[in-house]
């Protein structure tokens, strides 16, 4: 549509505008960050008043290292929806944050003394502390730009950090409210270890990799004792054979159970290849579903043994074992006493022998059937030290190692092993690849130890809030219910994870945390009511001094005595240095954060919680927990989840194999936006992937849509309120792309409402690429560029591109923010304007006309057909543009031909000129499977080519234009 001569080119009104064709993102979106920061416009935001409040409360990513793609996603989902719902009329304020403490960060500085020759040993605690906060902080500044860096908004001048003073003294006085509502107790019992980091770890700090392990098949000669006379005579000299994959857990090894249930048989060895450890004439009790394949592990033959009797659950009663290193020469007595041998019902005969070996101290079914017996004290050992090492005086295997220092196998194993075969006490051995818990942080294998902590009980009835019930189990089960859940499975993972959770362990034996501020009677017993102090005044003396000094001051030299004042005598007390589970610093957030701060949520509880699906784990959990212990309620009224970042082919990202993408990478090559579009365009509530390719699809999708909004612009160009035309007395086609715009007004609020964003994006991309792009804007490039000013149809067209301007930019700026500032900026000027201050425009909801939406619907099924045909005509040459054109359309529906006869149809389809006919269709006509009784026969346009608008048509040069049609001369005046 550009005019033959230059004498009427200059005539059309062409596109003109200086927003380019190629973004330039990487280049261009630091000016805008820039622009942003000075005009200041997340602080202007909150200047509009008498909004509903919104709050979306971050989840503290941890200080250390650089952002990683799933910091991305994370961040960009947290910015659709703050941003969305300020443009949908609230106050959405978000106050990013950072978790500080932990072992991560502690390792670090370690690992610098080490490097000066330095034992952290021998370094004063308050030094250390320090040396952690410095590095953290500068985390934090790096963190921080690359944050922005990515378009999220927010209060970036004042996060919020949990080693800030405030916070610290926040979290210590939670933690004190644990202690005075009597959730807080002392005990001894196996939790997860970390022998390479030397602490206690809780569930959400345990994640599974597949290991390779030791198992080994152990013999425990039947010991008659109280068992009757046959049984005793039958099974003498027999043996128990237990199977285990953790063959360290031997030394401490105390009982062994047996199922009830379960059928167990007398086997004998009748006779064996000389490789294996058993014996002719050998005895074993073996579970009967499990005695073919521990024998073939023994590598014995079927026909080198035989089953010789049945042995019920009634003949194990009474009985008593020994273990295989009872008697050792050197053992000292260790293992001398005869093992407990009794039922239990964790047993099963679908793995192993039908037999579990227990050591209490080292596995949480044991260690409870034994406290539940009332014989801990019989059973629980301390073999196992806090390095992973075993006790110095420890016979045999004193000093040996479960893990090696960097967390690989160590020496305790084999060693062991190597004893049991030297005092045949074993009948075969292996490995196993299985899934195995490894420390979240140092990603070592972790252990179960006994070993006395810090416990918050969830099952005892405390005081506080009990609306929602007296326990923290019991409350945190009912508000579960009364959370929103997006996407809803969220809500069913962690209910069954809090329902079948044990205690809380509290306690970690580091340096660089809040510590736990309590103090313990001397001489008095964990059980006793007094063993913890339980006093406000000195809890108030607590909170003041790290408000004041930071937490470093409990380790300062004199602390126990200044927090205890003149009511305690200090001597008789001892003051706790452990430090707190860093999930109950994230989890007290909402304290410190949305109670705390001006900006923070009304009553503390925040509108929405969003982090990825392992958080059900870890800060949605702790967070529930920790709040329904000091406040009987959730802290949150919404929690969404987002799955994690995989390549391209579904695989999990992994530096060692090298198919890791880094957000700087994706900065760097394409810009934020193209980001921000990758999150927009995925179903988030998946894992979502991402890679060269996949960004490629992104990139394109982007150009397609930054090329609408280039049109808009350019034939925006010099538009005023004097051009604009009432909704009603528009055509039919603007009055259907109005209809549209209503119902998308409707579907984009509802979509940023439900944070359904992949939705939001869909339906805008295709409006754009399709109803404006392929339909509406083809049809109208015509009157737009070649009608007079005053056309009714040119005015009408420039303002639905005007209504369209307004809308499509504030509907997208959440998720596209740098493009959708610059496509404003093109029509807004002034120092201080930005679409980020704009709220979504209202959209008169009588524009909706569902009526003229079904008529246009029919209209553009049999503008395809006609489409069709052209494009054929197309491809062979026969025409080079659709103007060349003048099809006959045959319509077997009377309506269907009334509407097409009801307006340009010929302007519709592009072409110069078109007939409408009822006649029944000629064979060979084009048709389209999906359009009934619609079929096109295509001929060529009759007349002379316009000079101006390029239309073929019998008028053309009888006008006083010379080679002009009838429009266009009169176009020209």
């Amino acid at each position: 549509m550009c005019a033959d001569t230059p004498e009427y080119k200059d005539t059309l009104n062409l596109p003109v505008t200086d927003f380019p064709m190629r973004a330039g993102l990487p280049n261009r979106e630091p000016n805008w960050l820039e622009r942003w920061e000075k005009i200041g416009i997340y602080d202007r935001l909150r200047e509009k008043t008498g909004r509903e409040s919104f709050v979306l409360h971050d989840g503290p990513p941890y200080a250390n290292g650089h952002l990683h793609i799933g910091h991305a996603l994370n961040k960009i989902l947290k910015d659709f929806i703050v941003r969305s719902q300020q443009m949908m009329g609230k106050d959405s304020r978000y106050v990013p944050g950072w978790d500080c403490h932990g072992l991560p960060i502690e390792w670090k500085i370690e690992e610098q003394y080490r490097k000066k020759g330095r034992n952290k040993d021998d370094v004063p605690v308050v030094e250390l502390r320090q040396e952690c906060r410095k590095f953290a902080e500068g985390w934090i500044d790096i963190q921080r730009d690359e944050f922005k860096r990515l378009g999220i908004t927010g209060k970036w001048d004042n996060p919020y950090l949990t080693m800030n003073y405030h916070a610290e003294a926040v979290i210590a006085d939670e933690f004190m409210k644990f202690v005075t509502n009597g959730a807080l107790y002392q005990g001894s019992k196996p939790v997860m270890w970390s022998p390479v980091e030397k602490t206690a770890l809780a569930e959400a700090e345990v994640e599974y990799h597949d290991k390779e392990s030791f198992t080994v098949w152990v013999k425990f000669k039947v010991v008659p004792s109280d068992a009757s006379p046959d049984t005793a005579a039958d099974l003498k000299d027999a043996f128990v054979v237990i199977w285990t994959t953790t063959p360290w857990t031997m030394p401490s090894n105390k009982a062994v159970v047996y199922g009830e249930g379960i059928s167990y048989g007398l086997y004998e060895v009748t006779g064996t290849p000389e490789e294996s450890w058993a014996n002719v004439g050998d005895r074993f009790v073996l579970a009967d579903n499990l005695a073919s394949d521990v024998m073939t592990k023994a590598r014995l033959e079927e026909g080198q043994y035989r089953r010789v009797r049945d042995v019920p659950a009634s003949d194990l009663k009474g009985l008593g074992l020994l273990h295989p290193l009872a008697g050792a020469e050197g053992g000292n007595g260790e293992w001398d006493d005869i093992r407990d041998f009794r039922a239990a019902e964790f047993v099963t005969d679908t793995e192993g022998t039908g037999f579990v070996h227990c050591a209490p101290s080292h596995g949480m079914e044991e260690f409870e059937l034994y406290r539940d017996l009332g014989m801990l004290e019989q059973v629980i050992t301390y073999n196992v030290m806090d390095d992973g090492g075993f006790r110095a005086d420890l016979p045999f295997f004193g000093g040996k190692y479960i893990l090696n220092r960097k967390g690989g196998e160590g020496d305790a194993n084999k060693t062991i092993i190597d004893k049991l075969v030297e005092v045949g006490g074993l009948l075969a051995r292996g490995k196993i690849k299985h899934s195995y818990p490894h420390s979240w942080r140092s990603k070592a294998p972790i252990i179960y130890r006994n070993t006395p902590q810090w416990f918050t009980a969830i099952d005892k009835e405390i005081g506080g809030n009990n609306e929602h019930g007296k326990t923290i189990r019991e409350r945190a089960l009912t508000e579960i219910d009364n959370v929103k859940w997006t996407p809803q499975t969220g809500r069913n993972r962690l209910y069954s994870m809090i329902e079948a959770r044990p205690d809380w362990v509290m306690s970690r034996q580091r340096a660089w945390g809040v510590p736990l501020t309590c103090f313990t009677k001397k001489g008095a017993l964990p059980t006793d009511e007094d063993y913890i102090l339980r006093d406000d005044a000195v809890n108030a003396r607590i909170v003041e001094a790290f408000e004041a000094e930071s937490a470093d001051c409990w380790f300062e030299e004199g602390s126990k005595e200044r927090f205890l004042g003149n009511d305690y005598n200090p001597d008789e007390w001892d003051q706790v240095y452990d430090v707190l589970d860093v999930w109950f610093d994230s989890g007290s957030t909402h304290a410190f954060v949305m109670r705390d701060r001006e900006d923070g949520a009304e009553n503390g509880i925040a509108d929405l919680y969003l982090e990825g699906t392992d958080q059900h784990r870890g800060w949605f959990h702790s967070s529930m927990l920790q709040s329904c212990g000091t406040n009987g309620r959730a802290p949150y009224k919404g929690v969404l989840t987002h799955g994690f970042t995989l390549d391209e082919k579904g695989m999990k990202m992994s530096k060692s194999v090298g198919n890791t993408i880094a957000p700087e990478q994706v900065i760097k090559q394409y810009g934020a936006d193209i980001l921000r579009l990758w999150v927009a365009q995925a179903d988030y509530t998946a894992d979502l992937r991402i890679g060269p390719e996949i960004l490629k699809g992104v990139a394109d999708s982007y150009r397609r849509l930054r090329n609408t909004m280039r049109f808009m612009l350019g034939n925006l160009n010099g538009f005023t309120d004097a051009e604009r035309v009432e909704a009603k007395d528009m055509p039919e086609l603007e009055q259907w792309v109005l209809h549209r715009m209503a119902e998308l007004d409707v579907a984009v609020r509802e979509g940023y409402a439900a944070y359904n964003f992949q939705s939001v994006f869909q339906q805008l991309f295709q409006f754009c690429t399709i109803d404006l792009s392929s339909v509406y804007f083809d049809i109208r490039k015509d009157a737009l560029y070649c009608d007079g000013d005053n056309s009714i149809t040119r005015r009408a067209s420039r303002t639905v591109l005007d209504l369209l301007f307004t809308r499509l930019t504030t509907w997208l700026a959440p998720m596209l923010a740098f493009t959708m500032e610059d496509v404003w900026l093109e029509r807004n000027e002034g120092d201080e304007a930005s679409v980020h201050l704009e709220d979504f425009p209202e959209t008169p909801s009588d524009w909706l006309n569902a009526e003229l939406a079904a008529k246009w619907a029919r209209i553009r099924d049999v503008r395809r057909v006609v489409t069709g045909a052209i494009e054929i005509e197309r491809r062979e040459k026969n025409i080079g543009a659709s103007l060349e054109a003048a099809p006959v359309v045959y319509v077997a529906d009377e309506y269907v031909r009334d509407i097409l006869n009801s307006i340009d149809f010929a302007d519709a389809c592009i072409t110069s000129t078109i007939e409408v006919s009822g006649d029944a269709a000629p064979e060979g006509a084009f048709a389209l499977e999906d359009v009934d009784g619609v079929a096109v026969v295509f001929a060529k346009a009759v007349g002379k080519k316009c000079g101006r608008c390029w239309k073929i048509l019998p008028d053309v040069g009888q006008h006083s234009h010379a080679g002009t049609c009838k429009r266009c001369s009169g176009a020209l005046g």
